[in-house]
């Protein structure tokens, strides 16, 4: 059975080797989403020890890890759309420490043909916002998205997004991306 449109929480869409959400990867983050509004996804994290870089803090790399791929998420959430990060900004608040649980926030702002802008937040059990990004993914042509869902086993159908009409809108050749 194929997981419904509207259930992030489904496992089957989690037994893959991807770094971030892969529970089949042993390295991996295994971050797992639930729906926050129409357009967005929350994950409860926990770090790990290994996830420090100075001593009682978490490496920054392994923040921008776990926002990029809230953004992700946040696109499947809202437009069942597979995309690659095409350029991210992010703005380190505070550090993090890798003994506290975190909150990561993404959502969906706005789609201008196959360009998707997303952001993304880190905050403390307090709510405090640790860290926040935004970015630019490009959607995944028609053909290698319908690809990509079968090989992931998430070939839920949905429509691939349409050119808004709005000047400046992006066509197919979009800039090269890269994975995300």
């Amino acid at each position: 059975m194929t997981p419904g449109p509207d259930d992030l929480l489904d496992q089957r869409l989690y037994q893959q080797y991807c770094f971030a959400c892969g529970h089949a990867n042993p390295l991996g983050l295994k971050m797992r989403f639930r729906r926050d509004g129409a357009d967005g996804v929350v994950c409860e994290y926990t770090p790990r020890l290994e996830h420090q870089g100075f001593p009682g803090v978490m490496h920054g790399g392994v923040l921008v890890a776990l926002m990029d791929e809230a953004m992700a998420w946040a696109m499947y959430a809202a437009h069942r759309a597979l995309g690659v990060t095409a350029k991210m900004e992010t703005r380190y608040r505070r550090s993090a420490s890798p003994e506290a649980p975190l909150v990561v926030r993404a959502r969906v702002g706005r789609t201008r043909g196959r360009r998707i802008e997303v952001e993304s937040s880190i905050e403390d059990p307090d709510g405090a916002v640790l860290v926040e990004s935004t970015a630019l993914f490009l959607r995944v042509p028609a053909e290698d998205e319908a690809q990509l869902l079968g090989q992931l086993g998430w070939d839920v159908p949905g429509p691939h997004a349409e050119s808004s009409g709005e000047p400046g809108a992006e066509s197919e050749s979009d800039e090269q991306a890269t994975s995300g």
